[in-house]
């Protein structure tokens, strides 16, 4: 039996950060990961793999638009053989990556299923089933993330009827997709396989996609995505998906009430995942389980001392970089450092379709809801030189204050780099920013960030470009 200061069930952004953090407070750390690899499913299945395919459709839309900005090349063509092979070649190397630091911070990695085994007890399983070892820890942290949730009507079977992992390894560029869903997750796969050829079809539940987010930018987007082939029903509830002779066939009901059936090579399935929290030995514990999440307070304490859990298995928002602060705030409790509760309501969103979408704190309707009065400034980047330099001058920065206080409540974002810049909003938000220190703050010109410092400036109607 090994003993160590900190075992830690899970590998990806929450597990992984954690690790090394530990290592540098000088913890004795050992990680548990039942993959075959470590990274969690942000690093193989998720954020990083999404976004080489994303950098490429993006990279293949400037090629596209070369002309106008004077360099002459013929239609490009996609080789999506190489596409794979890149975007395998990028997960792989930084998986390398991780595990290198892990190993260099002195951190034990042990392959198998981590589960509890008693007090201050983490036992490791074999794929059947059977311990393996056993390995004692003052503390524990349960960093299992999330799986693809399945939904009645819609399995999946990786070849017509599709997850994202699935979409992400597809061997040609189908004719037509219908993606189900229009969450970020949903939005990115659409605007990947769009771009790279196909016709897609977005269906969404809810009345607009990106439903989490401000309500113009969600409507701004809608309007690109039509305006570049796109077919977005919203308000349209999916009745049934059929695997067709050639194909499936999506049978809806539209926001006008009448039925539809739409048909398409591929089916993509992108509403939601659910939390890993069976099979972890919690029986007998104090740790509470509700709907799935393990419940924890504001230094990711769960009801059993000495025990954390962080990630997507708990009820926050289910991001990486979230996932990463949550792992550092538990270290640094457990190492008796100052440890800093996180303000959720400060985390970044970001979508990387094009246009890109980005938001951190309060949407107008929310600030509306929470009873704040508030005052908006708006500036697009048709007003922003840097935007028209590249040839992209499509959307706009909002951000949301409070009347009373001047207060910034919120920013968000649609358009050019947008995923990038939001890093700004949050140091303001973080900072206790308000709507006129921020306009106050000199931005560089020509570049994409004066957007702002304009809109900044809008919410008092003192806007220079527009």
């Amino acid at each position: 039996m090994s003993s160590f200061d900190l075992v830690i069930i899970g590998s990806g952004p929450g597990g992984y950060v954690a690790a090394i953090r530990a290592a540098r407070y000088g913890l004795s750390t050992a990680v548990i990961e039942k993959a075959s690899k470590f990274g969690g499913t942000c690093l193989h299945w998720g954020c990083i793999p999404t976004k080489v395919l994303l950098h490429t459709a993006d990279l293949l839309g400037e090629i596209r638009h070369a002309g106008t900005h004077g360099i002459k090349v013929g239609e490009p063509a996609l080789d999506l053989a190489a596409v794979m092979k890149r975007k395998q070649g990028v997960v792989d190397g930084l998986a390398q990556g991780v595990q290198g630091l892990m190993k260099k911070g002195k951190v034990t990695l042990i392959q198998g299923a981590g589960k509890l085994a008693g007090k201050g007890k983490v036992a490791v399983l074999d794929a059947a089933g059977k311990v393996t070892q056993e390995l004692t820890a003052k503390n524990i942290i349960l960093a299992t993330g999330s799986v693809i949730r399945e939904f009645p009507g819609m399995e999946t079977d990786g070849k017509v009827v599709i997850n994202s992992d699935h979409a992400l390894s597809l061997p040609a560029v189908p004719k037509s997709m219908v993606v189900i869903g229009a969450g970020a997750v949903g939005v990115e796969f659409a605007s990947i396989w769009m771009r790279y050829g196909a016709k897609v079809t977005l269906i969404e539940l809810m009345p607009r996609i990106l439903p989490i987010e401000d309500e113009e930018v969600s409507a701004a987007l809608q309007q690109s995505l039509v305006k570049q082939g796109m077919q977005v029903y919203t308000s349209t509830k999916v009745q049934s998906v059929k695997k067709a002779a050639a194909g499936a066939e999506v049978r809806i009901l539209a926001a006008d009430g009448k039925e539809q059936t739409i048909q398409a090579d591929i089916v993509l399935v992108a509403i939601g995942r659910r939390p890993v929290s069976e099979n972890l030995g919690l029986e007998g514990t104090r740790v509470k389980v509700e709907k799935g999440f393990i419940q924890v307070n504001e230094y990711m304490e769960t009801g059993e001392p000495g025990i954390y859990a962080i990630g997507d298995v708990v009820p926050t928002p289910a991001l990486a970089h979230t996932a990463s602060a949550e792992g550092l705030l538990a270290v640094a409790r457990i190492a008796g450092k100052d440890a800093h509760p996180i303000k959720y309501g400060h985390t970044p969103n970001c979508t990387y379709c094009s246009p890109q979408v980005a938001s951190a704190g309060l949407t107008e309707a929310k600030a509306k809801e929470k009873g704040y009065d508030v005052r908006v400034g708006k500036f697009p980047f048709k007003g922003i030189g840097k935007a028209t330099i590249i040839g992209d001058n499509e959307g706009f920065v909002k951000i949301v204050v409070d009347k009373k206080y001047d207060e910034l409540l919120g920013v968000h974002m649609i358009g050019p780099y947008v995923t990038d810049m939001i890093a700004s909003a949050v140091v303001a938000l973080g900072h206790e920013a308000t709507g006129e220190s921020l306009a106050h703050v000199v931005h560089p010109h020509p570049t994409l960030s004066e957007a702002v410092m304009e809109a900044a400036e809008a919410v008092y109607g003192l806007q220079t470009h527009w």
